[in-house]
């Protein structure tokens, strides 16, 4: 499978259970997830080498790491294995991760400490704190709309100065707001994560999906993972995520869309296999140069990698 279709990921997680604790993974029983059911890839380590099993199949030149979870006080230490990582020259994939979006609290006390102490690891280049806030308790990751706290947002623009991109979780009740705030900060790169989780999917919840994803595509330091599509489409097709994949195309354009696994955590919905032979195969008529940027070269330009 995949051919000569060279790949750069820029959305995958890796941990190390016997370095550090998850609570989403190793909490008994595990908590809510609006992701999914996460028993299957709970309790047990995802390193390197099972994301290389996974993608065996597949060309990956280049993979950036989106932090995992860890709780506050420990997210450095995440960062630091990872760049240890990098820079051990292990085989068979030295190097890897390329890039790191490091995970932050943007309200923390010591919020500039922590983002020199980030930017100061070579292969950092952005850091990530999930905003999905949802009425529904059941798919709500926040307990408050974050993206509506004067004293989040003027964190979020702390950013700028120290050239971290933001990776932007969110929800599409949430784009709106995330738009004004983006246009306000512009020296701030924004990866919107996961296609911007068109979770709610009557006519109303799809056309407020489309209507932020314009709304943020309008500002253009902002770009889109399609990613974490089984997140929202749980029984998914090639057929069903065939307009989601080319929605987020014809809002963002060729280069300012790019694929990425999420995984593991999307393994609890398919395959690497199935959901790069899907992105395959749903692009199938581009041309060469608007897959290498879909694939792979916008990942790396927007990363710096």
């Amino acid at each position: 499978m995949g051919g000569d279709l060279r790949i750069v990921d820029p959305h995958v997680h890796l941990w190390d259970l016997s370095r550090a604790r998850y609570g989403w993974l190793q909490d008994h029983p595990l908590p809510n997830n609006p992701a999914g059911d996460m028993s299957p890839i709970a309790h047990r380590d995802y390193l390197l080498k099972d994301y290389l099993a996974d993608t065996t199949n597949w060309r990956v030149d280049k993979i950036v790491h989106v932090e995992a979870g860890q709780p506050i006080g420990q997210q450095l230490a995440e960062t630091d294995w990872l760049q240890a990582m990098a820079d051990s020259g292990a085989q068979p994939h030295a190097g890897q991760p390329q890039g790191i979006v490091a995970g932050v609290d943007l309200q923390d006390p010591d919020l500039d400490a922590h983002l020199e102490a980030h930017a100061a690891r070579p292969n950092v280049r952005g850091v990530r704190q999930i905003v999905c806030w949802h009425e529904d308790p059941l798919k709500t990751y926040t307990d408050r709309d974050r993206l509506r706290d004067p004293a989040w947002v003027a964190g979020l623009g702390k950013l700028a100065r120290r050239r971290l991109s933001f990776d932007l979780q969110l929800y599409p009740s949430q784009m709106a707001t995330a738009a004004i705030v983006a246009s306000r900060l512009p020296d701030v790169p924004m990866i919107v994560n996961h296609a911007g989780l068109p979770t709610d999917r009557d006519e109303a919840g799809m056309a407020r999906w489309r209507t932020g994803l314009r709304l943020l595509a309008a500002q253009p330091q902002v770009s889109i993972k399609i990613s974490g599509l089984g997140i929202t489409d749980r029984a998914w097709t090639p057929d069903s995520l065939r307009p989601i994949v080319l929605e987020c195309i014809d809002a963002f354009g060729i280069d300012r869309a790019m694929f990425a696994s999420d995984f593991p955590v999307e393994r609890v919905h398919g395959t690497f296999d199935a959901f790069y032979s899907a992105f395959d195969a749903i692009t199938a008529d581009f041309s060469a140069d608007e897959r290498d940027r879909l694939f792979a070269a916008n990942a790396e330009a927007i990363y710096r990698i």
